[in-house]
């Protein structure tokens, strides 16, 4: 039980960042089947009964893993609940989290019953899908306010309905579109669910505008906390969806005048659309693990903090003796002390035991070092990538520098953790920080075998050659979760300001080459260039890093 209290704030992210994936793909794919694929089902020929069965499995399968998450986040949170607090499993139980949580357990269950039989009523549907998004509303901050809570409920819901609308019944429509093949079934589904996606991103909007005025208030808060941040993450993302959904509107319209017009791009640029809008579901997530920026008034970082934080400076290429650091240091006084009084040496740190390790300025050193020498390796493999895609042929091995990169992060990341610290692997794994840095570990080194062997031509086939960008993006996407365990609020915030545009970028970057990928020319192309220099950009980031 200690076990999952350590890692209960990360792993509690995680999974609500899968539950509204879930959520948003049941409520999407109910939208999509009530308001589009039965309704057209008859102008769409042999295709409809298949798109409406299609939309129905998705729809299903997503509300079971909606009941599978949901009552996994109920189980923790009570478990915590009970292990920390002292609390009875009635007690626990008749909180609100967990009346809200098994309100959506239910639902999402009577929803996956009806979804598998052959054509549930539209009425039922509609009145679980209204009372699944009521209960999602009910664990939000909104829940938490004292002041403004109705309206707050209110466009909180209206938030969660427009994501569930345009970004949940994204991969419906990518399912409908690949049943038809000709233009006039591509023009009514596109300019259905078009219409369907304008609801939405009004509902998005709308909501997203209010909730930042109550919730985050002022600019120094939005800057200034790491609410406002996330919340910058949120909208920058916002602002990739909506231009890949003006990408796809411009193909309806072009098919309303020559049914010919070619779909490819806009099935390409849906899939990317879910695959940012899932980064947008986990941005949401880590907002629900910090408080409001309004309720934030002190620790804030002012701007000039950010500019004397982010000035250029040389990086730092040379290390700290590992001894000087403040764990080993500490820990090498213990040992002499219990040497001196033939004892037991005590831990100078014991991972996961909710306590923030040491750190001094060798630390700090320790830690730009090594963003430093990654941000070297990674500039090398962009510009590798664009030799490479410029015609170096002797390019093409870039990605074994990828495992240059993991070792190097598996040796430095955690200089407390063995083979250069006396922390086992296993044991430092209960550190939540550590995770994720083993996490990303092994990200890197999937990014390098693969795509070593597909421009080497070891794994053909374009299937082998998409698990890059996948990684890329869900590294990214990953990355918007990560945290630091630093004692200082606003040393932590400051760290945050510089990750989060490393997570945007390698997000887009990931993306990037999935479209060059699926894409045809000329925008596999430009795709293709985009995402190298995307890379270069990480590196640069990285070599400015600074915590001091």
């Amino acid at each position: 039980m200690s076990h999952l209290v350590d890692i209960f704030g990360y792993l509690g992210i995680v999974i609500h960042g899968v539950t509204i994936v879930a959520q948003s793909m049941t409520l999407g794919g109910i939208f999509f089947l009530v308001f589009l694929a039965r309704p057209l089902a008859d102008r769409l020929g042999a295709a409809g009964p298949l798109i409406a069965r299609d939309t129905r499995r998705v729809a299903a399968w997503s509300a079971l893993a909606l009941v599978l998450c949901e009552g996994a986040t109920v189980a923790l949170q009570s478990a915590v609940l009970m292990d920390t607090v002292g609390l009875d499993l009635a007690n626990v139980l008749a909180a609100n989290f967990a009346v809200s949580g098994l309100l959506k357990v239910a639902a999402a269950g009577l929803l996956a019953i009806l979804l598998l039989r052959a054509r549930p009523a539209a009425i039922p549907l509609l009145l679980l899908a209204l009372t699944e998004l009521a209960a999602a509303t009910m664990t939000t901050h909104a829940a938490a306010r004292l002041d403004g809570r109705l309206p707050l409920l209110l466009v909180t819901g209206l938030h969660q309905l427009g994501a569930a609308i345009w970004i949940g019944g994204t991969p419906a429509f990518v399912s409908a579109l690949s049943r038809v093949h000709d233009g006039s079934a591509w023009r009514l589904i596109g300019a259905r669910f078009s219409r369907m996606s304008m609801v939405g991103v009004a509902c998005i909007l709308v909501s997203g505008t209010t909730m930042s005025v109550f919730y985050v208030g002022a600019l120094d808060a939005f800057y200034g906390t790491a609410y406002g941040v996330m919340v910058g993450a949120k909208i920058a993302l916002f602002g990739s969806l909506l231009l890949l959904g003006l990408g796809n509107y411009l193909v309806v319209e072009r098919l309303r005048r020559d049914p010919a017009t070619s779909v490819r791009r806009m099935k390409r640029f849906a899939e990317v659309e879910i695959g940012i809008g899932f980064s947008v579901f986990f941005a949401a997530a880590s907002l629900t693990s910090v408080p409001p920026a309004i309720d934030l008034t002190r620790d804030r970082v002012s701007w000039a903090e950010i500019v004397d934080r982010n000035t250029p400076q040389w990086p730092r290429l040379v290390s700290p003796e590992h001894d000087v650091l403040a764990l080993p240091a500490l820990q090498a006084r213990l040992d002499a002390e219990a040497s001196r009084t033939a004892s037991q040496p005590q831990q100078a740190f014991v991972p996961g035991s909710g306590e923030l390790p040491a750190r001094n300025a060798a630390d700090i050193e320790w830690s730009e070092y090594n963003h430093h020498w990654a941000g070297l390796f990674v500039v090398l493999i962009g510009g590798l990538a664009l030799v490479n895609r410029a015609g170096g042929r002797w390019a093409r091995h870039w990605p074994l520098m990828f495992l240059g990169l993991a070792a190097f992060l598996f040796l430095r990341s955690d200089p407390e953790v063995w083979p250069l610290g006396t922390e086992g692997i296993l044991a430092s794994l209960r550190d939540p920080e550590v995770a994720q840095h083993r996490f990303f570990v092994a990200l890197t080194v999937i990014f390098g075998v693969f795509e070593w062997r597909v421009r080497t031509g070891r794994m053909p086939g374009r299937r082998a050659a998409l698990v890059f960008p996948l990684v890329t993006a869900i590294g990214g996407a990953a990355l918007l979760t990560h945290s630091h365990a630093i004692a200082n609020v606003k040393d932590a915030l400051l760290i945050e300001l510089t990750h989060t545009p490393l997570a945007l970028t390698a997000i887009w970057a990931g993306w990037a080459r999935w479209l060059e990928l699926r894409l045809d020319p000329p925008g596999s192309r430009v795709a293709g260039w985009a995402w190298p220099v995307a890379f270069v950009l990480i590196g640069l980031m990285l070599l400015g890093y600074r915590e001091a």
